[in-house]
């Protein structure tokens, strides 16, 4: 069965990413159609960027990046749920995907953002991000907005009704993505053993 993670991205003490990671998780869920996890990256343990060798060698010679490499490799694709922050994500997000490399290769991944625009920037500024790492990212997109999907300015998450089939396109092109990516990678492998 396809397998996804649904990247939680904040780290920032009274996020409102966790909410809105869990609302993507358990909506997945639902669907049947592949195994979603959480990642949480305030639970990863990866200080900024301290390997000796570039990322694209593979060789990882600190215990957390073998570790965060294993995590990677285990997944099909990704939800990436990510505030937007000064046009763009989090830096502990480009350090999470910068830490290594060949695990994220021939994958996707579909963006969930929120900010007082909906966040849209940090998802154009992931595209070619991802790109480099040969991550196809999806188009289906759900931007939340602080004004709209959040009371308060966000004390608490209350998505809008459009949101929820938003979230359905977005999951349903992720997993034709990350099935068929998984499928060509399964393929290769064979060929080449």
């Amino acid at each position: 069965m396809t397998k996804i993670a649904i990247i939680l991205a904040s780290t920032r003490t009274g996020r409102n990413g966790a909410n809105v990671a869990q609302w993507v998780l358990d909506q997945a869920r639902q669907r049947g159609d592949a195994e979603y996890a959480l990642i949480d990256l305030a639970e990863v343990d990866l200080p900024q960027i301290d390997e000796p060798f570039p990322p694209a060698m593979g060789r990882y010679t600190q215990p957390h990046t073998r570790q965060w490499a294993a995590t990677v490799a285990a997944y099909d694709g990704y939800v990436i749920v990510t505030p937007e922050y000064n046009y763009s994500f989090p830096g502990v997000l480009k350090n999470a995907l910068d830490r290594v490399y060949a695990e994220w290769n021939n994958k996707a991944a579909g963006f969930v953002t929120y900010g007082v625009d909906g966040g849209l920037r940090a998802a154009q500024a992931l595209r070619p991000v991802l790109g480099a790492l040969q991550v196809v990212s999806v188009t289906a997109e759900v931007g939340l907005n602080l004004r709209t999907d959040f009371e308060s300015f966000g004390a608490k998450f209350t998505p809008g009704e459009h949101q929820g089939p938003a979230l359905t396109a977005l999951l349903d092109q992720l997993l034709f993505w990350s099935t068929t990516a998984a499928e060509r990678r399964d393929a290769a492998s064979t060929l080449t053993a």
